[in-house]
């Protein structure tokens, strides 16, 4: 049975708290300098960090980036290893308790900049649509409803915030403003060119990916971005069942959508305001939760995960 694994204290020198993950400074197997990237069981929505978790969730994003990775071979990325044993200066235990969950990448100066690709009008921004008839700013044509297809994939980049804060969407000239404009250009081109990749090859195997988001870093000063974080998980995308696609309202979906729309009706109610500190989430949400990232995992992979 897989540990529940909430926060991590090992003995590894600068440790780093994001919302789910876990970030140290490592040695890589070459013995270069690098990170120690630990994806917890803590489960994040609407930019907070829920008061209980997840029993493997970590297991399984990791699980996903890591065939991504392995899918995009020639887009340079940030991963070196998953196998824990290549992690020095932790425990037998602390191995045992990290096993699956774990990434040994490159350090990489992350670029401020967060970069969502939405092929479908869904979540925040249906919101924006119905109130301006655009999403983050991009005018979309009249008549619209709920999980519509887009035409044509969005580029709509935001800022990253820090742990409570809410990300904030930025238009294409203000991401230039922050990182300038061959980078921005080169972060809009390649995350198009990833999710298209990515969409297609998901719709082959019964999945509908309505939207994603990535993160982009440099190494050594290079000037060429890297793709680092998650890829096309769960917690960064949103997956729906094909077969049960119908535009006019919510999905059925393979994500933490469960998550959002049960914390949406506790808002409705007036029982939380989407301000940290989160909810303890049910059992039941859990349990579906968990059984939609596992059926993702097996549909995109061919394989089972066993946790």
């Amino acid at each position: 049975m897989v540990q529940l694994v909430m926060t991590t204290d090992l003995n590894l020198p600068n440790k780093r708290v994001g919302k789910v993950r876990d970030i140290y400074d490592a040695q890589l197997p070459n013995g270069d300098a690098g990170l120690l990237i630990i994806a917890t069981d803590r489960i994040s929505a609407f930019d907070v960090v829920m008061e209980n978790g997840l029993a493997g969730k970590g297991v399984v994003l990791t699980q996903i980036s890591r065939f991504w990775f392995d899918y995009f071979g020639t887009i340079p990325h940030h991963l070196v290893s998953t196998d824990v044993e290549d992690v020095t200066g932790i425990s037998d235990d602390e191995r045992a308790m990290l096993k699956g969950r774990i990434m040994l990448c490159k350090s990489a100066d992350v670029l401020p900049v967060e970069c969502i690709a939405r092929g479908y009008i869904t979540g925040s921004g249906w919101k924006d649509y119905q109130k301006t008839g655009m999403v983050c700013g991009i005018p979309l044509p009249e008549g619209l409803v709920n999980s519509d297809r887009l035409e044509e994939p969005l580029f709509t980049p935001s800022t990253k915030a820090e742990v409570g804060d809410h990300d904030e969407n930025i238009s294409f000239d203000r991401g230039v403003e922050v990182v300038g404009r061959e980078h921005m250009e080169w972060l809009r081109d390649t995350t198009m060119s990833l999710y298209k990749k990515a969409r297609d090859y998901s719709l082959d195997r019964g999945i509908i990916l309505a939207d994603t988001k990535f993160e982009f870093g440099l190494v050594d000063g290079a000037k060429a971005p890297i793709l680092i974080d998650e890829i096309f998980t769960p917690d960064s995308s949103r997956f729906w069942p094909a077969d049960l696609w119908k535009p006019g309202g919510e999905q059925p979906s393979f994500d933490k959508q469960y998550v959002r729309n049960y914390l949406e009706t506790l808002v409705g109610e007036g029982q939380w305001d989407k301000t940290p500190p989160g909810p303890s989430l049910p059992e039941d949400v859990l349990t579906n939760t968990m059984a939609r990232y596992l059926e993702a995992y097996e549909k995109l992979t061919g394989s089972a995960l066993e946790l």
